[in-house]
């Protein structure tokens, strides 16, 4: 039987007990039931129905409410675990691909001095892929949260593991209402600002970051989730010939 349908027989079971009731006591029960009496008996009987037939399907809703929930923390699972994959993707697989071209760079080193930068180099790539899949592993045993009140304590535990691992303070100011966000949208976004802290750990060499996520002003009813998160450093940055350099490698 579905949801739906159970909704619809706990609502109208007892209003159609109390009619049948009510017709019959009027129409065939008058002349041995007295007004009285049959008041008295009109909520002894939705009590009896409610007893029989209608903790059953009580209890057949709260079965198919915790099926519906599981389904979304499985599909929630799923997704992040996609997620999980673009991540693989875009930062070990480039970062062993780093790897590789700074091997080839120690190869054709011309000095002692540029081999022993290169090693360093190389040390330091190596560290972070280790970092990268520290983190990965973490996302693969966390379970997707179902409630806002777990999903923010994820965060706040994202944040404490970049102080841990890098020494680096992550401040967190969320003023997103409860339930704007859909579990999908969680799942993204987590994975979004775990992807910008890892990269300001690997590169801004920044001692402060702060996660700012508030709900976008000035927006039209009705036109969606909208919502700003702003993820700041105090770290060193990029000049703009090296975004420029062609064929930069290193800076990605």
């Amino acid at each position: 039987m579905s949801y739906k349908w159970l909704k619809f027989l706990i609502l109208w079971i007892p209003t159609v007990t109390i009619g049948l009731w009510e017709y019959t006591r009027h129409a065939f029960l008058l002349q041995y039931i007295s007004m009285d009496l049959g008041n008295l008996l009109a909520p002894l009987l939705v009590l009896i129905v409610t007893l029989t037939l209608l903790r059953g399907l009580f209890a057949k809703l709260e079965q198919t409410q915790e099926a519906l929930q599981r389904e979304q923390l499985a599909k929630a699972s799923l997704e992040q675990r996609e997620q999980l994959g673009r991540e693989l993707h875009d930062g070990i697989s480039q970062s062993l691909f780093l790897l590789s071209v700074q091997m080839d760079r120690l190869e054709h080193a011309e000095s002692e001095e540029a081999a022993l930068q290169k090693r360093e180099q190389i040390r330091g790539t190596i560290k972070h892929v280790y970092e990268d899949v520290r983190q990965s592993i973490a996302s693969l045993q966390s379970i997707p949260a179902a409630d806002d009140v777990s999903w923010n304590l994820a965060i706040h535990t994202l944040a404490e593991e970049m102080r841990q691992t890098s020494g680096m303070k992550v401040v967190i100011d969320w003023r997103l209402s409860e339930g704007l966000l859909s579990n999908k949208h969680k799942i993204e976004l987590l994975a979004i600002i775990r992807e910008a802290l890892m990269n300001i750990r690997k590169h801004a060499n920044a001692s402060v970051a702060s996660v700012i996520c508030t709900e976008a002003a000035g927006q039209p009813s009705g036109s969606g989730t909208t919502f700003r998160c702003l993820i700041r450093d105090n770290g060193i940055g990029t000049s703009q010939s090296s975004l420029e350099e062609k064929g930069n490698t290193e800076s990605g």
